[in-house]
C-alpha cells in the first residue's frame, strides 16, 4: 500500500522497452541523436508550436532552474506561490542558476489569484536602482497541494504578467495529469493561455527520470543551451534521456499514465469519503489527496504498512487530525487501494 509519491512508482513498459531498443550500437551524443529529433517533432506536433525549443534534463529542479535562469536577470524576482516546489523544495537552485535572482511570494498557499499577483507585482516599484526588478511569473500545474488552474485563471494570471511586460513559466511535474483532468489540449493550457516556458514532466507519470523544457519562442534555445551545459545537465548519452520521452509519447502513453493516475485517485478518494473521521482538505482534482484523521488511525495504517505522506509525529496525543497525502501513480493496483480502504474503514 504505497501512496507516498508518484516518484516512488515503477517505469512504464513502454518507457522501458524505449530504453532498451536504443541500447543498441552507436548513437550522437549531447543531444543530436536521431531519437532527439523524433522527440523534438512530436512535441511540436503535440503542442501545435512548430518552432519551440525542445530540450530535455534529467530531473525537475534542473528543468525549473535553468528555465527560470534563461527568463531572469539576477537582478529579477520571480513571483511565485509559498508552497511552489521552486520555494520550498529545491534547496535554492532557481537561486543559484539565475544569480542571485529572488523569489516573491503571492498569495498564502499553492495557487494565486490574479489580484494577489497584481498586488505583489505593483509592490516592487518599477526602475528602483535600489530594489529586485519585477521578473517572471511562475505557475505549478497540479499544484503542489493537487488542485489545478483552469484555463480562465490562466488567462488571467498570464494577461497581468503580458501587461508588466513578464514572462511566465509553468512548472508541469504533473502536467499530463492537469491535461486530462481539464479535457483540452496541450496548446490550450500552454501557449494559447499565455505561457511562454513549460517544463514537460516525465519522472513522475512513468519514465525514469526525463523533463522536457518548452520554449515557445525560440529566441530563448541558445541561452537555455548554454546554461544546461555550464550548469552540468547536458548528458552526452543523451539518447537515454530522448528514449524515455519517446516512449512516454508514442502512442499517448503519457496521457494513458495519467488518466490511470487520476482515475486510481478517484477510485480510493470514492471510497475514503465513507471513512466517518476523515476530513478532506479540499476535493481532488487529479491523482493527490490530502485529507485529515486523528493520530490513532494513522497509527493504525502504519502499522499494517500503509505508506503515504504525513504532516507531524506519528507518536503524540492520539485524537490530534494530522494532514496526510496520497499521491497515485499509473501502477497503482485496484487491490492495493481497496485493502487501503477496508483498513481505514476498519
Amino acid at each position: 500500500m504505497y501512496f507516498a509519491s508518484d516518484n516512488s512508482g515503477p517505469m512504464h513498459p513502454a518507457v522501458a522497452q524505449a530504453m532498451m531498443a536504443s541500447d543498441t550500437g552507436f548513437h550522437p551524443s549531447y543531444g543530436t541523436d536521431p531519437i532527439m529529433d523524433s522527440v523534438r517533432a512530436q512535441i511540436h506536433e503535440i503542442f501545435e508550436a512548430p518552432e519551440a525549443a525542445v530540450y530535455l534534463v534529467a530531473t525537475g529542479t534542473a528543468a525549473n532552474a535553468l528555465a527560470l535562469a534563461t527568463l531572469a536577470q539576477p537582478w529579477e524576482t520571480v513571483f511565485c506561490t509559498p508552497l511552489a516546489h521552486i520555494n520550498v523544495d529545491e534547496c535554492h537552485a532557481p537561486e543559484f542558476y539565475t544569480g542571485g535572482a529572488k523569489l516573491s511570494l503571492v498569495g498564502d498557499g499553492d495557487k494565486m489569484s490574479a489580484d494577489q499577483l497584481r498586488a505583489r507585482i505593483e509592490s516592487w516599484t518599477k526602475g528602483d536602482v535600489h530594489t529586485s526588478q519585477r521578473g517572471p511569473v511562475q505557475l505549478t500545474q497540479v499544484t503542489e497541494m493537487g488542485r489545478i488552474y483552469s484555463l480562465d485563471e490562466l488567462h488571467a494570471l498570464t494577461g497581468i504578467a503580458r501587461e508588466y511586460g513578464l514572462p511566465t513559466f509553468m512548472d508541469g511535474a504533473r502536467f499530463a495529469n492537469a491535461l486530462v483532468a481539464l479535457d483540452c489540449t496541450p496548446a490550450e493550457i500552454t501557449w494559447k493561455a499565455g505561457i511562454d516556458a513549460l517544463s514537460l514532466g516525465g519522472t513522475k507519470n512513468g519514465c525514469a527520470g526525463v523533463e522536457a523544457v518548452i520554449f515557445f519562442d525560440p529566441k530563448h534555445a541558445w541561452e537555455f543551451e548554454l546554461r544546461r551545459k555550464r550548469g552540468a545537465h547536458l548528458f552526452s548519452k543523451h539518447r537515454y534521456l530522448s528514449a524515455q520521452m519517446q516512449g512516454y509519447l508514442d502512442g499517448g502513453i503519457w496521457l494513458e499514465a495519467a488518466r490511470a493516475a487520476n482515475a486510481n485517485a478517484a477510485r480510493l478518494a470514492s471510497g475514503l469519503h465513507d471513512v466517518p473521521a476523515l476530513e478532506f482538505v479540499q476535493e481532488p482534482q487529479a491523482n493527490m489527496i490530502f485529507a485529515t484523521l486523528p493520530r490513532h488511525q494513522h497509527q493504525r495504517l502504519r502499522d499494517a504498512g500503509a505508506i503515504y505522506g504525513l504532516w507531524g509525529e506519528i507518536e503524540g496525543d492520539p485524537d490530534e487530525r494530522l494532514m496526510m497525502r496520497l499521491v497515485c501513480d499509473w501502477s497503482i493496483t485496484h487491490e492495493m487501494i481497496d485493502e487501503f480502504l477496508a483498513l481505514a474503514k476498519g
